[in-house]
């Protein structure tokens, strides 16, 4: 049976069709976007973080200098810690604004001191706040500020940021750090900045296998492995741009345990 050739109408029938079809695809998409942000409305908004808005807050007074996404940083690693009994150290007072924003952060059980190589920052000292004068990069003066200074739960370090002087305080104060303290060091600039080459250096040594043993005796097939020292006390290194936190172990940890659960296994 021969078939007509199509008609013009024939072809605006047809343009009619596949407009509609898109018109519809593109109803159904704008719909669903308006659903969408109708269902974030109910959603429960994040809560403001406090360094943030301290900071935001500072219109006049005591300076502070920070990069906007350090503030994420401080309050995913310290947020735990607010409210406690705790000694936060900051190397670096220089106009004294964050040493009230820690301060402010933490609460009034927190005990607070700075450290800065610039005798006159002693004038931001207070009742609440104890401020030290010397070099990070001076090892004898890191011991006597231990001799004097309770151990800490928190160091920031946003002294002089040379890697010397910042491996320097990190030697020194690492293991003056309470279980499940922190250590976080700021303004790491450069690809091969050196501080920032010694911290991956120190985390490629908790990777270490001290020594390695299988206990078939029980039901998961154990293997353990013997912590070293540095295992045993720290128990992460997190990277950020500009930013390496350090995190004590909360308890010393002996091994390392690898175990097996089920009953079916590939044979290869």
């Amino acid at each position: 049976m021969l078939q007509r050739p199509p008609t013009r109408d024939d072809y605006l029938a047809l343009r009619f069709l596949l407009r509609s079809r898109f018109l519809w695809k593109g109803l159904s998409a704008v719909r669903a976007v308006a659903q969408w942000r109708n269902d974030r409305a109910w959603m429960p908004a994040d809560p403001p973080n406090p360094l943030q808005t301290f900071f935001d807050g500072r219109r006049e007074g005591r300076g502070i200098t920070k990069w906007r996404h350090y503030f994420d940083i401080y309050q995913r690693h310290f947020g735990r810690l607010r409210g406690r009994e705790v000694h936060v150290l900051e190397i670096g007072v220089y106009a004294g604004g964050s040493l009230e924003m820690w301060r402010d952060y933490f609460g009034p059980r927190a005990h607070v001191y700075g450290v800065d190589i610039q005798p006159a920052c002693k004038r931001f000292e207070s009742e609440s706040v104890r401020i030290s004068i010397g070099d990070q990069a001076d090892r004898d003066f890191w011991k006597q500020f231990k001799r004097a200074t309770p151990a800490l739960d928190v160091v920031i370090d946003d002294g002089g940021h040379a890697p010397q002087e910042q491996i320097v305080a990190f030697e020194e104060l690492l293991p003056f750090l309470r279980s499940g303290g922190i250590y976080l060091v700021e303004d790491i600039h450069g690809i091969c900045n050196g501080f920032a080459m010694y911290v991956q250096g120190f985390a490629q040594a908790l990777n270490a296998e001290a020594g390695m043993t299988q206990n078939p005796d029980d039901n998961e097939r154990s293997v353990l492995c013997r912590t070293t020292a540095l295992q045993s006390a720290v128990a992460s290194v997190h990277l950020y741009p500009f930013v390496a936190v350090v995190e004590r172990t909360a308890t010393p940890v002996v091994e390392l345990v690898s175990a097996r659960h089920g009953t079916q296994w590939e044979p290869f």
